[in-house]
């Protein structure tokens, strides 16, 4: 692409660099006085430099209108927000009088003192060539204007920063009044009175936006009341006019396709990119950038509404003369257009423009941070891929955030899609611009350079984020961990179930050998070290090793854990120095930090320390507890105890079918204390919370008669206690027996003889009574399984034959329906495993269903629904047959 300085051809001043401020300060008394420089005082020069706006334009007509004698506006008021506007309006309105013949009055409030001249003495004085008439600090009266006025017809009076005559004014008595009371009286009667005659045309100039304090402002306020009973308030110069001022006043010709072709290839990156402004299609971006080149849009847009709301900027015209350095300094650059982000801060005239305007402490800082040799956006492109070192994107994106950080108003710091926007390098991926800026708000790489509300802007103080950096810097390791100590204990509530939470151990003698639930908590996950303390008490080996759990710390989250603690501790470090110069916006910034730390401190700790790790028969089973719930206060062992209980981990207490399942299913006893012993002992083992879980399981089961308890007599069991309420002492020689082994003695078998008389007795029943009561007399006796089956098979026909109902004792078909709790599948599956006994076809799904077999009514009531039950299991349909 061409550079801009061959498409828009700047003037022979801005590429010789013979401008000067005072080339930009516009001067109407310098241009009635003669002595302007050629571009104001010769009006072929000046007209054709000044971009002519529908304003300007508007009240050349008005004036030449008034001078033809026809309807129009007698006085106009000016407003202007931008330099350039108004006194350009004047000087353009006083070159076209001369040109019309027209006598011109000049009244400019700077040149001359109210203590020597009056503005109406003045005005005379211009007229005539003599002060007689109107001479004197008490303004004439509108007669004598009047005469005066038609003697020099066709006339224009332009006034000029009239508001600092008045507040000059101020200070100088005139009789009981002051002068400035005299210059608003002589305001209103000058009004009045070129109201009357139809020749004659007034303009005066007003601020826009006073600086002014309150005298000031009443005063200007008083000026336009007086002035504007029949005047027009007139802006030159509208906002989307600008443009075109800058690109006349700078560029002798504008070649409009060659720069729409630059803008269309930036266009095309641009959207490719997704960097245009939202809300802003492609075809309105380039209508504004047309108007605005070789300037990227938002390069006018900043200077015009940011730094031309600084009245320092505004008087001075600076933003024309910054925006002449700007192009005189890059007119040998091959740029195709002119972004914030390619002003030459090293530049003494660029960077002196800026200073005068933020304060002398940004020379400093600018080199600092942006322009030195070892400053942090130089530091930033050496860093980078060769790749993009001929773009110095460090440079480039904190010069943007720098022309960006300042504002007469509110506005202050730019957004990373408008830096992004302002260092665009269509041969580049725009992303790489994010990468950068990321690398200088490095708090040890740009030192003034800031981050808020998601803005980023430098400062004159040094950012919080920094002197944060500098004390989290200065932190010592023992520090974060005394601190992760002590948040842990804090965490870890008051030993929920657990015996005690122990923090830290060192040696394996600093966790007790006892019974109780112990939560070891480990600085680092380490599953040898916890081996060793899981094995070992001191020098002996460890009885109780399925009391001991472990919580341990996942490795990926340490890193953000340690930045959380030392920005924390740096915070309460940082509210203690006295000595650091924060401003009290900062000093509540801080507080608020640290009162958000503290709220922060479980979440964090709770993020980090979340592995738990339960001994098991191969070593350790590890349960990961997740990311905290927010919003939860419960102590991380509850929480611990809560997670362990609901899966089956820990038991509060435990189903009778369990122990009859898992210890007698295979012999016909086993002594109580082993079992109590393999539960605390045993890695892996059912791990319950206290003896007492043991004591009730076995009370529960020789109450239902799932077994019985007892002791060994002549090296054989003996069942003391079956279905009877007793609580074992869980003492040497307990033991439970088989519940077969406790069924009493039966009586005789019943011969074949016997039986066959029983069977007539029930062919020949007259009753269901009577047959009810030949099989009350059949239990008191044992049955071969071949005389069992005839004598159900007689009852139930006999039952049928004389119109009854078969009773069942039997069960051949059951679904249940169950809702499982988490954790206590397994009981569910010890079930599984009974009915299985018992029916030939066992279907699981969310439903037990069981069919083909039989089980009895009080062998389902005890040993299932009973074990279930144990499991906290709730049973949500039953059907049973």
């Amino acid at each position: 692409m061409r550079p801009f300085s061959a498409i828009a051809i700047p003037h022979k001043d801005i590429l010789e660099g013979t401008f000067t401020k005072d080339t930009f300060a516009a001067n109407l008394w310098e241009v009635y006085k003669g002595r302007a420089s050629e571009e104001y005082q010769d009006p072929d020069i000046f007209f054709k430099r000044t971009y002519l706006t529908e304003g300007i334009k508007t009240l050349l007509d008005i004036v030449a209108r008034r001078f033809k004698g026809k309807d129009g506006y007698s006085a106009i008021q000016l407003q202007t927000p931008f330099g350039g506007g108004k006194t350009h309006s004047l000087i353009g309105l006083y070159h076209k009088a001369k040109e019309w013949d027209a006598k011109v009055v000049v009244i400019d409030g700077y040149a001359f003192s109210p203590k020597e001249t009056m503005i109406w003495e003045e005005i005379e004085r211009q007229l005539t060539g003599r002060v007689e008439k109107l001479k004197g600090n008490i303004p004439p009266a509108g007669e004598q204007l009047r005469e005066l006025f038609l003697d020099h017809q066709p006339l224009l009076i332009l006034m000029d920063e009239i508001l600092e005559y008045t507040i000059a004014s101020s200070g100088i008595r005139v009789g009981e009044s002051t002068l400035a009371s005299q210059v608003l009286n002589f305001m209103r009667y000058l009004t009045d009175t070129i109201r009357t005659i139809d020749k004659t045309a007034l303009v005066i100039t007003y601020p826009s936006v006073s600086h002014y304090n309150n005298h000031g402002q009443r005063l200007l306020n008083q000026l336009q009341l007086r002035s504007g009973r029949i005047s027009m308030p007139y802006s030159p110069v509208r906002d989307e006019e600008i443009y075109d001022v800058i690109g006349k006043r700078f560029f002798t010709n504008i070649d409009r396709k060659a720069a729409k072709d630059v803008i269309d290839e930036f266009l095309d990156y641009a959207e490719l990119e997704k960097l245009l402004p939202e809300g802003i299609d492609r075809s309105s971006y380039r209508e504004k950038f047309l108007k605005s080149f070789p300037f990227q849009p938002e390069v006018i847009d900043v200077l015009y509404k940011r730094w031309g709301s600084f009245p320092i900027f505004e008087r001075t015209r600076g933003v024309l003369f910054l925006l002449a350095s700007v192009v005189h300094s890059l007119k040998d650059s091959t740029i195709s257009f002119i972004r914030l982000a390619d002003f030459d801060l090293r530049d003494d005239r660029i960077r002196t423009i800026l200073i005068d305007v933020v304060g002398p402490e940004y020379n400093s800082i600018i080199a600092q941070d942006i322009t030195s040799t070892d400053s942090g956006a130089k530091r930033v492109d050496k860093n980078l891929p060769s790749t993009y070192s001929p773009y110095s994107l460090g440079m480039k994106a904190a010069t943007t955030i720098f022309m960006c950080s300042f504002s007469g108003g509110p506005e202050r710091g730019v957004v990373i899609d408008d830096i992004k926007l302002a260092c665009a390098e269509p041969t580049i991926p725009s992303a790489i611009v994010v990468d950068v800026v990321n690398k200088l708000t490095d708090p040890f790489v740009s030192l003034y350079l800031d981050f808020k509300d998601g803005k980023y802007l430098f400062t004159d103080q040094i950012p919080l984020r920094r002197v944060l950096a500098n004390k989290m810097d200065s932190l010592k390791n023992e520090e974060t961990r005394s601190l992760e100590k002590q948040l842990l204990s804090e965490c870890l509530g008051k030993a929920y179930y657990f015996e005690c939470p122990i923090i830290w151990p060192k040696i394996s003698k600093d966790i007790p050998d006892t019974k109780g639930l112990k939560l070891i908590v480990s600085r680092v996950q380490d599953d040898e070290k916890c081996k060793e303390f899981l094995n070992n008490y001191g020098e002996r080996p460890r009885v109780y090793q399925n009391t001991v759990i472990f919580l341990c710390p996942l490795d990926a989250e340490r890193p953000g854990f340690e930045n959380f603690l030392r920005g924390k501790l740096a915070w309460q470090l940082i509210e203690k120095d006295k000595t650091l110069p924060l401003t009290d916006n900062q000093r509540k910034e801080v507080k608020e930090n640290i009162k958000k730390a503290e709220t922060e401190d479980r979440e964090h700790i709770r993020t980090l320390y979340r592995v738990v790790l339960l001994p098991s028969k191969g070593g350790f089973k590890e349960i990961d507890l997740g990311i905290p719930t927010y919003g939860t206060d419960i102590s991380i062992d509850k929480e611990i105890y809560d997670r362990l209980r609901s899966e089956g981990e820990v038991l509060e207490n435990l189903a009778p079918l369990i122990l009859k399942e898992r210890y007698l299913k295979d012999r016909d006893y086993v002594e109580i204390k082993n079992i109590l012993g393999s539960f605390f002992k045993t890695p892996g083992e059912i791990r319950i919370i206290s003896d007492e879980v043991l004591k009730d399981c076995v009370k529960e089961g020789v109450g239902f008669g799932l077994f019985g308890l007892g002791d060994i007599e002549n090296k054989e069991p003996i069942c003391r206690h079956f279905k009877i309420e007793f609580s074992p002492k869980l003492i040497e020689g307990e033991i439970l027996i088989k519940a077969e082994l406790c069924l009493p003695e039966p009586e005789e078998r019943m011969s074949d003889g016997e039986f066959q008389s029983y069977i007539s007795k029930i062919r020949e029943g007259k009753t269901i009574e009577s047959i009810g009561e030949i099989k009350e007399k059949f239990t008191n006796y044992t049955l071969s399984p071949e005389q069992k089956g005839k004598f159900e098979n007689e009852i139930k026909e006999k039952i049928k034959e004389l119109g009854g109902v078969t009773p069942v004792d039997k069960y051949h078909n059951i679904n249940l329906k169950l809702d499982v709790p988490t954790g206590k599948l397994a009981d569910i599956v010890r079930i599984v495993n009974y009915i299985k006994s018992k029916f030939d076809a066992v279907n699981i799904k969310v439903e037990i269903s069981m069919q083909g077999g039989e089980i009895a009514i009080s062998d389902y009531e005890d040993k299932i629904k009973e074990a279930v039950n144990q499991a906290n299991v709730t049973i949500e349909k039953e059907e049973v047959e």
